[in-house]
């Protein structure tokens, strides 16, 4: 059987800002193929995690290390597409059409300068086509809805044929419908592409059913292996803070 090693591993993970400690001691482990959730408080340390694993801030103390391999040592990050929070909110002035924000997923592997090559132009049209955005590739996307422009940013994502996919709350500006679409599209990506997923989300009961683990961020971390149980009135006031009522429904 061949070993396959964590997409990440952290392991005592540290981090203070001017005496302010956001994250304490934290663990945490992904595996390829799992679907994982993280939701917390604002100002809990969320968004501050996924910095400090895709290397955009660094620890002050613990490890990290990224498909086996340390941090520090780690090369590979097309392995690994990041679309960041607000990514729908693009100014209207912006000068890119959907094609060209697409094509710039691909620079992670040939570099910024280099020539778009065939192989380019054939991942470019796939990840325009599997997010519906094909028939928008000469419009500028500071002009779509911000729905479209979240299939766009994605789309860039999946053009460095990552492995794993990094989503920190998209869906500021976005209507309902595109929500919706928008989860549908993640599921499918995770089941029919076997992508990896971890997700950012104040809306943990839409992809309760699709999720293999929920990290609970407010400085500490608390991890449960069955979200569908674990999201219950006692754990969250222990994650928030104060006392919350955890209230079910269907639709």
């Amino acid at each position: 059987m061949k070993f396959s090693p964590s997409l990440f591993d952290v392991r005592d993970l540290t981090f203070t800002v001017r005496g302010n400690e956001i994250l304490k001691s934290v663990n945490l482990t992904v595996l390829k193929g799992e679907y994982c959730a993280i939701i917390g408080p604002n100002g809990g340390g969320k968004t501050t995690l996924i910095r400090l694993l895709m290397g955009l801030d660094k620890p002050t103390s613990g490890t990290i290390k990224l498909f086996g391999v340390e941090q520090n040592k780690f090369q590979a990050w097309h392995k690994i597409g990041y679309v960041p929070q607000r990514s729908a909110l693009i100014d209207a002035s912006f000068p890119a059409t959907v094609r060209e924000v697409v094509a710039m997923g691909r620079y992670a592997i040939r570099g910024l300068f280099s020539v778009e090559s065939d192989e380019d132009r054939r991942i470019i049209e796939e990840s325009m086509e599997q997010m519906g955005v094909s028939d928008l590739r000469n419009r500028l996307i500071g002009h779509l809805s911000g729905g479209q422009r979240q299939r766009v940013m994605i789309a860039r994502a999946l053009a460095s044929h990552p492995e794993v996919l990094i989503v920190d709350e998209p869906n500021t500006g976005v209507d309902v419908e595109s929500q919706h679409r928008f989860y549908e599209q993640l599921r499918s990506l995770h089941t029919t592409r076997g992508i990896s997923i971890l997700f950012i989300t104040h809306d943990v009961g839409v992809i309760a059913a699709d999720i293999s683990k929920l990290f609970f961020v407010n400085q500490t971390l608390l991890v449960s292996q069955t979200p569908q149980e674990i999201v219950r009135c006692e754990e969250i006031s222990r994650l928030y803070g104060n006392p919350s009522h955890v209230v079910c429904h269907n639709h």
